[in-house]
């Protein structure tokens, strides 16, 4: 039997006291949803680096979490603030945005998914950030709308309406790529 994980509170605690290896475990537990939404937000490059300044400013941010909100709430606010920090310091030295490299997760691949991956990564890449943020914490990270709302600082009726256009925006951009929706 495995043991019952523990509560993310407590893990705070005990970094609080100085365990560092309890930040270890909430790492462990956060970085591969932190890691995905970075990718969407801003694709491929440097994303190593900005997990990990992700989880640099949650460490040193710790005493000063609240302690009445999520964790993973308060983490992905953290993540959110990183991929708009690195967008305002790229500025506007690109007049277009770039697709991420594809890269494959298996050695066989099924093309047609990966065309329809790629697309869709391309689509999420056209939208403005505040779009594309709010799509992929709704509907690639199933987090639901009032958690987005305390991530974003944004009321939820906004929450509903990027949603709203984003998905719009990305239906138009893969009906235009020949996608039959």
């Amino acid at each position: 039997m495995s043991a019952i994980p523990q509560p993310d509170a407590e893990l705070i605690q005990q970094c609080l006291r100085g365990q560092r290896s309890a930040f270890q475990v909430l790492y462990r537990r956060y970085q591969g949803p932190v890691r995905s939404t970075l990718f969407q937000l801003c694709g491929a490059a440097e994303l190593d680096d900005l997990v990990q300044e992700v989880f640099l400013r949650a460490w040193k941010g710790l005493p000063k979490f609240r302690q009445s909100a999520q964790f993973s709430t308060w983490l992905y606010r953290i993540a959110w603030n990183v991929a708009s920090d690195r967008r305002h310091a790229l500025g506007k030295a690109r007049s277009h945005p770039l697709s991420p490299p594809l890269t494959l997760a298996t050695g066989q691949a099924d093309l047609t998914q990966l065309h329809y991956q790629d697309l869709v990564q391309r689509g999420l890449q056209a939208l403005s950030l505040e779009h594309r943020a709010v799509i992929v914490l709704h509907d690639l990270e199933d987090l639901p709308q009032q958690e987005i709302a305390s991530i974003l600082n944004i009321p939820k009726g906004t929450v509903k309406s990027r949603l709203h256009h984003a998905r719009s925006a990305l239906r138009t951009f893969l009906q235009t790529e020949g996608v039959q929706l």
